[in-house]
């Protein structure tokens, strides 16, 4: 009995171990946008009443962290306006929308409906929180932030999710998995980092690919679903962990993605980006991965891919978000 114990410990500890790596990757976020800056200033912008205006925490759902941020343009005469949400990173367990200001700041500056959005985190005080759970918060978040914006007077015709990390992923289950009941279309995916699939053989930098065991317990607390080791071993799995694998629901109708990810990245399994890159090439998506060769989880050692997904990101959003100047 106290060997069952034990064991049962010692994969418990493996979990928050895993979930304590992706809270270091939300403290390195978080350093790097504070005190690094790859584009030399490109997404900064002196922000003031002629720029736009910021309408912070409002409500969309009835749990403490659902709240928004929305960031509307001055110019208030196009007829319609793109929405574009970013999510923000800390590992499914840390962080917060106002990390993102001047993102969102940097979008609403162009011309575009910004917003930040909250999600219930995993802590001791919400142990059931997962990242299926904070998925379908996002996927009922977007209806009011697109009802709020048209409450203020911007039609929203169109829209763009993004994120970083742990938004990453989210941006990538909202616009593939939820796209098609999406109040507007969603016409553009932008992230950096965020895993992208849970096949436990590609999780190796957790050693996933040699212990079940932790597969299924990391993967448990991650899905919101009960996974054992048979489930691993026969590849049953799949059905549980396929609501929060971005991969899974990629088809013909999915919106282009632009990526980046850092080759030596210890925190976001590199080969989950790989898998859904080899289904967009598949479905014939237009997409961007930008491979950040001498950089982990920060992207901070390849200032040239920086600027190169910085002028991706405005690429995709001329092509595929154009600003309306219709008056």
């Amino acid at each position: 009995m106290s060997q069952k114990i034990n064991k049962k410990k010692g994969t418990w500890k493996f979990v928050l171990l895993c979930i304590g790596a992706f809270i270091v990757s939300a403290a390195l976020s978080v350093f790097i946008k504070t005190s690094y800056d790859p584009l030399h200033g490109a997404t900064k912008v002196e922000w003031n009443d002629s720029v736009g205006t910021v309408y912070t925490d409002i409500s969309y759902g009835d749990k403490e962290a659902n709240k928004f941020d929305l960031y509307v343009p001055a110019d208030t005469a196009k007829e319609n306006y793109g929405l574009v949400v970013y999510l923000h990173p800390g590992g499914f367990t840390s962080g917060d929308k106002q990390y993102d200001e001047g993102m969102l700041k940097w979008l609403s500056s162009k011309g575009y409906v910004a917003a930040g959005i909250n999600y219930t985190l995993f802590t001791d005080e919400n142990p059931d929180a997962s990242v299926y759970s904070q998925s379908m918060e996002i996927k009922e978040a977007i209806p009011d932030v697109v009802a709020e914006a048209m409450k203020l007077g911007y039609h929203i015709d169109k829209m763009a999710v993004s994120g970083g990390s742990a938004g990453g992923t989210l941006a990538l289950i909202y616009g593939l998995r939820d796209a098609g009941t999406s109040p507007v279309p969603v016409n553009l995916i932008f992230e950096g980092v965020g895993p992208a699939s849970f096949y436990h053989e590609d999780w190796t930098n957790y050693g996933l690919d040699q212990n079940k065991d932790n597969a299924a317990n990391l993967f448990s607390v991650m899905s919101g679903q009960k996974i054992t080791v048979d489930m691993i071993e026969n590849h049953t799995y799949y059905d549980a962990v396929k609501p929060i694998s971005a991969d899974m629901w990629v088809g013909e109708n999915s919106p282009p993605v632009v990526m980046a990810y850092g080759a030596h990245d210890k925190i976001a399994p590199f080969k989950s980006a790989e898998r859904l890159v080899s289904k967009l090439e598949q479905y014939n998506i237009p997409h961007e991965f930008i491979v950040f060769p001498h950089s982990g989880h920060g992207l901070q050692n390849d200032n040239k891919q920086a600027v190169i997904y910085h002028e991706k990101i405005e690429e995709y959003l001329a092509k595929y978000m154009p600003i309306d100047s219709n008056n």
